[in-house]
């Protein structure tokens, strides 16, 4: 027995055999590895790669198996609803037709004829270039646009061309007569021939057009941040729930399944008691930084400059202001209306925190002295004390190292982008063992999630990278690459039809605006801001009142 033992130090070859189980670890003991390198020794350069071609392979089986016995999560992609499009065909206006109109109108099935020219060129030029064939494949909605408004007369008249384009047809396409431009906003409201209207304006404008489309009973598919001040917050809350309309929050995010596997990871454990939450944002190039083109035609002649300015402090006219509006505090709320709702909404998905009890910040304006107000450079703290928890976002417009969302817990932490990484801490308590025995690598992902990929995206700008990083472009369904957004405004017309709540409705929309507004009066104010969750108000701030709830104030000057 003991020379024996002696020949087969494992000593369990026999013993297996005879129990009919096989043990595996990922040691290498039990796999034979001197009679595989022997057999690769034939072909001693690509032996070395096959090995540990053998090896990578072997450790996926194994780690899949670990995590399926573990805590359950399978690698499937998540059960998705994909009801097709039925019920009547539903009237839709549009406010606001800049850089997000279009792309709202595209994913909502209608693009510019002379955008669908290019596309068609751009694929006939290259076969991998899939966006032409992805929009005409589009899922239709069975919707028509009765009205467009916007206060520049050349976007209107794109809005309305674009409307025309019902068949998807290139520049052949003709003006259909339902298709109307509004001058303002409040005509559009009282039409009587739309349902519901998708609000693409500048931030300053989201709470007068919601309010206003409430009142008139119509459905409102909102673009973030949901509102530019606090009082308004309340305001579009009473006004929605009141008027009992489908109100969706423009978060497409949650349509993306890597963040909808990321909720069934926390759910399941994976990464045990979270503590620390790192969002952020990176960006280097001026259109990153809202240095946005100015239309060469643009003018005080052909732009209504008064309703453009609206309830915000008064200016003379001013076409970078116009076109840039991000870049003051005037027009938004910024880095964080802009691009922090987006990673706070895409986490209050995952986690349901919800408004944190604490807010702090500060930033400046770095690099881009261009007389903007807003900063460049952020940083911003939201503290959930009684979930132990704290959210951290910090953002640069002038430098594109790649960053992105991650979730830190006690046993692991994840990485969570358009695709879905789940790493074991090297002092986690629930994988101690599977580490110790080589079943757990802590530099090797225990679970990865990846939407199926059969060509690489057409992606031409760097801003357009950043947002597809962050699933905000495209997800997956069943393999078929489709555009996030999409999927957000049919959930929303489906709730229309079915009287039923979107995915990010006015109760998400209102926790949305209130993260967003403490952060801002945090960061402006250099104080910690603190929320009073059984009044619903910031802590040292009187309570909104009534008759100002539906006023305009800016955040930083009603303080009390």
């Amino acid at each position: 027995m003991e020379e024996k033992d002696q020949k087969n130090p494992a000593g369990e070859g026999q013993e297996n055999k005879e129990t009919g189980k096989e043990k595996e670890t990922l040691s290498g003991k039990q796999m034979k590895r001197r009679d595989i390198l022997k057999s690769l020794a034939t072909v001693p350069v690509l032996g070395v790669f096959a090995w540990g071609y053998y090896k990578k392979r072997r450790y996926d089986q194994l780690i899949k198996k670990v995590i399926r016995d573990e805590v359950g999560m399978e690698y499937a992609p998540p059960v998705m609803s994909s009801t097709p499009v039925s019920g009547k065909q539903l009237r839709l206006g549009i406010v606001g037709f800049g850089i997000r109109g279009p792309q709202l109108m595209q994913a909502a099935g209608f693009l510019h004829p002379a955008k669908i020219d290019k596309l068609r060129e751009a694929a006939e030029k290259n076969p991998r270039d899939k966006r032409y064939q992805e929009f005409m494949e589009q899922e239709d909605l069975n919707i028509v646009f009765n009205g467009v408004c916007d206060v520049f007369d050349i976007h209107a008249q794109e809005a309305m061309e674009t409307a025309a384009n019902i068949k998807r047809q290139g520049t052949g396409a003709k003006l259909p007569d339902n298709v109307k431009r509004y001058r303002t906003y409040q005509e559009m409201m009282a039409a009587d021939d739309i349902d519901a209207v998708i609000i693409a304006a500048p931030d300053h404008w989201h709470a007068p057009i919601t309010i206003e489309a409430a009142r008139h009973g119509k459905h409102v598919y909102c673009e973030k941040p949901m509102t530019w001040t606090l009082p308004e917050a309340y305001a579009v809350r009473r006004e929605v729930k009141k008027a009992g309309i489908a109100f969706q929050l423009g978060h497409q995010g949650r349509e993306t399944e890597s963040y909808i596997k990321a909720k069934e990871a926390v759910e399941k454990n994976l990464l045990g008691k979270i503590n620390l939450i790192e969002v952020t944002t990176n960006r280097n190039d001026p259109n990153g930084a809202w240095v946005y083109p100015i239309h060469p035609k643009a003018s005080p002649k052909n732009i209504d400059w008064k309703q453009f300015i609206g309830q915000a402090p008064w200016h003379d006219f001013d076409l970078k202001r116009f076109f840039r509006w991000r870049c003051w505090w005037d027009y938004s709320t910024g880095l964080s209306g802009d691009l922090f709702t987006h990673e706070f909404d895409a986490i209050n998905q995952i986690l349901e925190m919800g408004i944190p009890q604490y807010a702090s910040g500060s930033g400046g304006i770095y690099y881009f002295q261009d007389g903007r107000t807003v900063y460049d450079v952020q940083q911003e703290i939201f503290e959930y004390p009684d979930r132990d928890m704290t959210l951290l976002y910090s953002a640069t417009l002038a430098s594109s190292k790649n960053r992105g969302k991650v979730i830190m817990g006690h046993d692991g932490y994840m990485d969570l982008g358009s695709t879905l990484n789940v790493y074991a801490d090297r002092r986690s308590d629930r994988y101690k063992k599977l580490i110790e025995n080589g079943d757990i690598k802590p530099d090797v992902p225990i679970y990865s999630y990846v939407p199926g990929r059969k060509n690489p995206d057409a992606i031409t700008t760097a801003t357009e990278q950043y947002f597809a990083g962050r699933g905000l472009l495209y997800t997956y369904r069943g393999g078929k690459r489709v555009n996030t957004t999409h999927l957000h405004i049919k959930n929303w017309l489906e709730a229309i039809r079915k009287k039923t709540q979107p995915s990010c409705n006015i109760d998400r929309g209102f926790e949305e605006a209130i993260t967003n507004l403490m952060g801002v009066i945090a960061m402006r104010e250099g104080k910690r801001v603190e929320w009073d969750y059984d009044k619903e108000q910031i802590v040292d701030l009187k309570p909104v009142p009534e008759k100002l709830q539906e006023t305009n104030l800016k955040p930083i000057e009603y303080l009390g």
